[in-house]
């Protein structure tokens, strides 16, 4: 279950609103674990913009899923060494 955090586009209708709290995202990451226990719940759009420590929270409260790599389909992805780096903070490995 991929989930995005809102990465504002120009031109886009929700271009210019407020953006999200890091910690209600982290909250949307902990109710997809518990409503969906059996799923990948996978960190998508908008990570590039999320702290580290945001990041590692979502881990925490059930995220265990990442696109990696490049570009998503219009937007940017961290940077693999970035993910590479954060995984080994927070003790992680890919499978």
């Amino acid at each position: 279950m991929p989930i995005n955090l809102l990465t504002q586009v120009e031109g886009t209708p929700l271009h210019g609103t407020d953006a999200l709290d890091p910690l209600e995202f982290v909250r949307t990451i902990a109710v997809a674990r518990i409503t969906m226990p059996k799923s990948f719940v996978r960190l998508s759009a908008g990570r590039q913009s999320m702290h580290e420590g945001i990041q590692a929270l979502c881990f925490i409260a059930g995220a265990n899923s990442i696109f990696y790599g490049e570009k998503l389909l219009t937007t940017g992805n961290p940077e693999m060494e970035t993910d590479q780096q954060l995984f080994a903070k927070l003790g992680m490995h890919s499978i």
